[in-house]
């Protein structure tokens, strides 16, 4: 199983990207989803292939690649061995209800979503339930959780946070102590998490998977409560940010989502909320990105942003060279500003001092 390791021996190194090439540092940036379902899909060996090369910094399941949990376990096993020194985040989106990877049509143990959890159980039962889900996802070799959801349940009619009860509440102080059983149960089991989705998607009135999201007139300030607080904790390993479009935090061009924003994410999480961890993107093939940016500039953007990892999940059109592709974007506008060389140096250093608590 894995461990979450203490930082303090890491923090006497010096900076990791010292040892490293520009490529190798813009490689863990990266963050993409596959097509294969065994560890001898063409597909798996190119992502083990690439994770080895330094080109891949981790995989992202769907649920299309769980046939069997023996089969999980070899590909996780295969993606490990690839690189044993620096470990890919091996993620998945496991929260319980309807957004789980691992289903009881493989022999995984499912259990509610948040919404119910919250209202049928107090939060030191929440994160008994949620210990028992985290050591079957830690024992199958991921090393990431996508959640807890850390968003507030203020819009009964959302079409992606309340419509799937995924959010515990609308109360802040709820969503904190049932995202503290829930991060708490993870660190148990050696797994990391991810608070999603900044700075609040409960509130919307539209679906980011399937278009433009317009937060200017629901979204209200209480709902980054939870990340302020479970920054203040220390509980925060990663914050995903979700493609949000609030006016007065867009760049000031009207189109700008929060994934892409610097005033999101470099002015509100982290100097506001004093967040210095790994920054993620939710999925960039989303429609809300996709059908009003190009690859070269959705890349470009999020990094100058402040964003650290670019997921994607490749299910657009699957590519199989879309890593490769992300990569050769990094890498042809750090060499032309060195400011945004220094920006993936940045992010790199963050990400393999998170990766030194994989065990």
């Amino acid at each position: 199983m894995l461990r979450i390791l203490a930082l303090t021996g890491f923090l006497a190194l010096s900076s990791p990207a010292m040892a490293a090439t520009l490529e190798e540092m813009a490689g863990q940036m990266i963050v993409v989803g596959f097509e294969g379902s065994s560890a001898t899909d063409p597909s798996v060996e190119a992502m083990a292939k690439e994770i080895a090369e330094g080109r891949l910094g981790g995989v992202m399941y769907l649920k299309k690649n769980v046939k069997s949990l023996g089969a999980v376990r070899a590909m996780n096993e295969a993606f490990r061995a690839a690189s044993p020194e620096l470990p890919p985040f091996i993620t998945l989106d496991q929260e319980g209800g309807a957004v789980e990877r691992l289903t009881k049509d493989v022999g995984f143990r499912e259990i509610p979503n948040a919404a119910t959890i919250a209202r049928n159980n107090r939060p030191d039962e929440a994160e008994a339930i949620y210990a028992q889900m985290a050591s079957g996802i830690a024992d199958l070799g991921f090393t990431v959780n996508f959640g807890p959801v850390a968003d507030l349940n203020t819009n009964p009619n959302n079409l992606v946070i309340a419509k799937y009860g995924r959010a515990f509440s609308d109360d802040p102080e709820t969503v904190i102590a049932y995202d503290e059983a829930f991060i708490t149960a993870h660190h148990a089991a050696g797994l990391i998490t991810a608070l999603k989705h900044f700075p609040g998607h409960g509130s919307s009135t539209a679906d980011s998977h399937e278009g433009f999201v317009d937060i200017t007139k629901t979204w209200q300030a209480d709902e980054l409560e939870p990340y302020r607080v479970l920054i203040s904790e220390k509980l925060a390993d990663m914050v995903m940010v979700g493609h949000l479009y609030h006016a007065d935090y867009a760049n000031g061009d009207g189109e700008t989502p929060s994934s892409l924003s610097s005033r999101w994410i470099d002015g509100v999480l982290r100097t506001d909320l004093g967040f210095d961890g790994v920054v993620i993107s939710d999925d960039l093939e989303m429609g809300a990105i996709r059908e009003h940016f190009t690859l070269e500039e959705t890349v470009t953007k999020a990094v100058r942003a402040g964003m650290d990892i670019l997921l994607f999940s490749n299910t657009a059109k699957y590519r199989p060279g879309l890593s490769g592709e992300i990569l050769a974007i990094l890498l042809a506008e750090a060499e032309a500003d060195p400011a945004f060389a220094a920006r993936i140096e940045e992010s790199y250093n963050r990400i393999v001092a998170l990766k030194q608590r994989i065990e």
